[in-house]
């Protein structure tokens, strides 16, 4: 392979041309794409196997168009501190809200209006109504005449003193991440700066980064309709393509320079960096991609093509890296060799060929391995503590109680709360496949149990076979109680009797979500376990690797939950409401900070691989793997730290939660798993760590990360007759 890659990224620098004319094209046919192509909608959400999804599916057989994916709305009114709703003016302005509603702007797009007064819609003490509202399309489908008329349906009772909020899934749009994103960005960007000493070599790996994912998220753009991708997919896609793109330049860039800092020629540096850190770049790749791709197992539609579409993005990025990257190189010249060729990265302009200073990862390396028992005791209890409200972990998915105070939806959800009780926003819909003895035989077994606050007579089908009952809890959706009034409405019925209704979706997917985590974490370890022992022709190394990243996660998760379900020092990442963590937030993490903790593993233990084959002793190649690799890790770290929290500042909840959940992953598992417990491990196995059974070994195919047949290969080559036309010696 590193064969390969080295005629790859040789040749890419050669017809540096013809490759970037390549990408840019591919840029700008995806870009095409995705500006003709019509806005991507929220996409179908389904968990087929659960009794939610099935109760769903017999909704659409005995009552068609009542499953349908059409968007809702609820308008709220409350009237004015010692008035009622039912007052004669309060009335009128109601009416005009619905009658505005009818035959307004976007009333083509609405299927129904309720009248609260004729649909009952109105609170028992008269404080509080609600206009329901249903469409025939979903919520990113609606059209922006549409959305804003029922924005703008409650202004003249708002005038008249009424407090009109609206709630519901029809105000959706696509979720904003703020100026985080490009404050990560800028904080990439000065690293970058810092690390090289150049700004042509800082601008590069932003630039073919940006590249990579405007390729990435346009062709999701483009293909979201027809492939029935959520809105989230992209920013998902966005939110890693730029990581691993940023991170994936900067060593191959890195590797680079370090071959000129060797007295290369400048096509012969490309084409040995595409084979060594090249090498490493596409194992650590593939990590990512198995991650990704794994979501499958978990059988959620939804998931499953998040994670193929972020995989996606990332073999976008692996493959700018290689050839993008060495193309640009070639135009860069010597402009991306700091000032003066004075690196911070090589000892501040050393001669060619010299030994390099000891820098800051050296003297590190080396204080781990003075003290490997020290090191390693406080990595693992730190991480141990950080993981401890971990234990406490409640799952579920954020309703518009978990939007910001300032919007209309929560205050609407708030409004809904405080005029028909907790419950109301999160009703139960209860399928019964019978006749109408059986749904009042449901009803009765229902009102008895402690939770439910109403219930609704049975609404039967024309053909008399299929009811549908309406359930309030006492609690608020996401409570305890409320899933705990799902399994007992469940306990108490028979097959015939079903659970639906979002609120048993949410918690179905939930229950769905845990089932699944550990068979997916046993296949993704080990696909990747099995990965790393071809890379480190190791057994210990990659057992290491992956019970580094459990540690890792669970802390992760830990630190999750106590911002987003605890509260702590939630004002500071814009918590307004805590509550559980989202259901896919777990299994998510697992997937996806396992490929990037991998990414550093690879990175940093593939040079010191490659010093213990060159003969270098086991505490010796730790030293040197630190000396030339440390630098850029923590560089890579702190980048890929940096783009995560960006997205903090989004206004969706769940994006937010991601994007803490990302960066706190990297930041623990670069700086403690990567940069201190993995050396102080290594150094206590010494030549154990790169232990691998003889018939093993046989078995294994040699993919040789490491660059040995390349250093072969190239030792035995006669050099290409002719200079190169740009080809010239640095002195670094």
């Amino acid at each position: 392979m590193a064969t390969f890659l080295y005629r790859l990224g040789r040749g890419a620098f050669r017809r540096r041309r013809l490759v970037a004319l390549v990408w840019v094209a591919l840029l700008f046919v995806a870009g095409f794409g995705a500006a003709s192509a019509s806005a991507p909608t929220s996409g179908s959400f389904s968990i087929p196997g659960t009794e939610a999804q099935k109760a769903f599916d017999l909704l659409d057989q005995r009552f068609p168009g009542m499953a349908a994916d059409g968007a809702t709305a609820r308008i709220v009114i409350k009237a004015p501190e010692g008035a009622k709703v039912t007052d004669p003016g309060t009335k009128t302005e109601v009416e005009k809200i619905v009658s505005e509603l009818k035959s307004g702007p976007g009333a083509q797009q609405i299927s129904s209006v309720a009248d609260p007064y004729q649909s009952q819609a109105v609170s028992q003490d008269g404080s509080t109504a609600y206009v329901s509202v249903k469409y025939d399309v979903s919520g990113m489908e609606l059209k922006d005449e549409t959305r804003e008329a029922l924005k703008d349906s409650g202004k003249e009772a708002t005038a008249a003193g009424l407090n009109v909020q609206i709630g519901g899934d029809a105000l959706m749009a696509a979720p904003e991440t703020g100026s985080g994103e490009i404050i990560g960005i800028a904080v990439a960007a000065i690293v970058l700066v810092i690390t090289f000493g150049s700004l042509i070599a800082a601008g590069l790996p932003l630039l073919t980064a940006l590249i990579g994912v405007g390729i990435g998220v346009s062709s999701i753009t483009a293909l979201a309709n027809v492939l029935d991708l959520g809105s989230t997919t992209s920013t998902l896609a966005m939110m890693i393509g730029l990581a691993v793109g940023i991170d994936y330049a900067l060593f191959i860039v890195s590797r680079y320079r370090a071959e000129l800092a060797e007295g290369r020629e400048r096509d012969e540096a490309a084409g040995r960096a595409a084979g060594t850190a090249g090498s490493a770049v596409v194992f650590a790749g593939l990590t990512v991609v198995i991650a990704l791709v794994g979501l499958a197992v978990v059988n959620i539609p939804m998931l499953t093509k998040m994670g193929f579409a972020a995989a996606g993005t990332v073999v976008i990025a692996v493959l700018v890296a290689l050839t993008l990257v060495p193309a640009i190189l070639g135009f860069a010249g010597r402009k991306v060799l700091p000032a003066g060729t004075k690196s911070r990265l090589f000892g501040k302009g050393r001669p060619a060929g010299a030994e390099p200073k000891a820098n800051g990862g050296t003297r590190w390396a080396r204080f781990v391995l003075r003290r490997p028992v020290m090191v390693l005791l406080a990595g693992v209890i730190g991480l141990g503590i950080v993981a401890i409200p971990a234990s406490k972990l409640e799952m579920g998915l954020p309703d518009d109680g978990a939007q910001p105070v300032s919007t209309t939806q929560r205050q609407a959800y708030d409004l809904l709360s405080d005029g028909f009780g907790p419950g109301f926003n999160g009703p139960l819909m209860v399928v019964v496949d019978g006749d109408k003895a059986l749904a009042d035989k449901t009803v009765d077994r229902i009102k008895g149990l402690e939770g439910v606050a109403a219930v609704t007579p049975p609404n039967l089908n024309e053909a008399g076979d299929a009811g549908v009952i309406t359930v309030i809890p006492k609690d608020r959706p996401s409570s305890t109680q409320t899933e705990d009034l799902v399994h007992e409405i469940r306990a108490v019925s028979g097959d015939e009797v079903l659970v639906t209704g979002a609120t048993a979706m949410n918690i179905d997917f939930s229950q769905k979500m845990n089932d699944a985590l550990l068979p997916y974490l046993a296949l993704v370890v080990g696909l990747a376990f099995l990965l790393l022992m071809l890379v480190f022709r190791s057994i210990l190394v990659p057992l290491k690797a992956a019970l580094g990243f459990l540690l890792s996660v669970v802390a992760a998760l830990g630190a999750v939950v106590a911002v987003f379900q605890w509260g702590w020092l939630g004002s500071l990442f814009g918590v307004e409401q805590t509550g559980p963590i989202m259901s896919m937030m777990p299994i998510f993490m697992v997937g996806v900070v396992f490929g990037l903790a991998m990414d550093y593993e690879v990175f940093l233990v593939t040079r010191m691989r490659e010093a213990y084959v060159h003969g270098e002793r086991p505490g010796q190649a730790v030293v040197t793997g630190f000396q030339y690799s440390a630098r850029v890790v923590v560089a890579a770290a702190v980048i890929m730290i940096a783009v995560f929290a960006g997205f903090i500042g989004a206004s969706e909840q769940m994006v937010k939660m991601i994007g803490f959940g990302l960066a706190v992953a990297v930041f623990f598992d670069a700086f403690v798993v990567r940069m201190a417990i993995v050396p102080a491990v290594l150094a206590l196995l010494g030549h154990k760590a790169w232990w691998l059974p003889k018939w093993l070994d046989k078995l294994l195919p040699n993919v040789d990360v490491e660059g040995e047949s390349l250093r072969k290969h190239l030792a035995g080559a006669t050099p290409p007759e002719g200079p190169d036309k740009d080809r010239e010696l640095v002195d670094a």
